[in-house]
């Protein structure tokens, strides 16, 4: 389980609206809005390079706090990125405020820990099957990211699943406690899909053989003669 790191952005009130903006970015600014719910919605800028800078470093999921022409400091979730289909160059960011004292729900990355001895003593391999799960708790107690421990996975086919997972106690998983997350594949499930693939191909050849063995093809091959 990794605790969230707080992340901070200057921005400032924006009043270049519409088509305008594309001078804003050729000036190092990306346009952005913050809104919220009980909130007007809110034009800003923010510096290219510190909004980068904190998108490289903040989860999804995490809080960004973002002080507006020196006010006090608005907790918020990075709601929406728009990017350039080619450049993929930032275009626009929508921040959504929120209440650190009120309840919000979120999906959270799940991350591979440790070695599972099924992998060293049977040649098996680790899978993830979920990537990420959905819980509910106040906004400074959901982990950025919920580590899925294997070392613990002795055997083929043993699991992981959420119900053991390391969920803070007062973050509620809303996620079937009982799928699985990881789970070790036996070593031979790449061999085994390559001899079906080898059979049906040998499978097919051998019917076209046959087909071609067959007294209607010998004439239909004399009469092409």
């Amino acid at each position: 389980m990794v605790q969230q790191a707080q992340a901070e952005l200057q921005v400032t009130p924006r009043d270049v609206l519409g088509k305008k903006v594309r001078r804003l970015r050729r000036e190092g600014l990306i346009p952005a809005n913050v809104y919220g719910r009980g909130l007007e919605s809110v034009a800003i800028q923010v510096t290219r390079n510190d909004l980068v800078h904190v998108l490289r470093t903040a989860g999804r999921n995490e809080i960004i706090y973002l002080r507006l022409d020196g006010d006090e400091l608005r907790p918020t979730f990075l709601r929406q990125v728009q990017r350039n289909p080619i450049t993929d160059a930032i275009l626009h960011v929508d921040f959504y405020q929120i209440s650190l004292k009120e309840k919000v729900q979120m999906e959270v990355p799940l991350s591979l820990v440790g070695t599972a001895p099924a992998e060293q003593t049977y040649g098996g391999t680790v899978l993830l099957s979920l990537d990420r799960i959905t819980v509910e708790g106040l906004p400074t107690e959901i982990p950025s990211v919920i580590e899925v421990d294997v070392s613990g996975l002795e055997e083929i086919d043993a699991t992981v699943s959420v119900a053991e997972l390391n969920v803070p106690g007062q973050v509620t998983v809303l996620t079937d406690i009982e799928q699985v997350v990881a789970k070790v594949a036996p070593p031979h499930v790449e061999k085994v899909e390559e001899e079906v693939v080898k059979e049906a191909v040998e499978g097919e050849a051998a019917e076209k053989g046959e087909e071609a063995g067959k007294p209607g093809a010998e004439a239909d091959e004399a009469g092409q003669g």
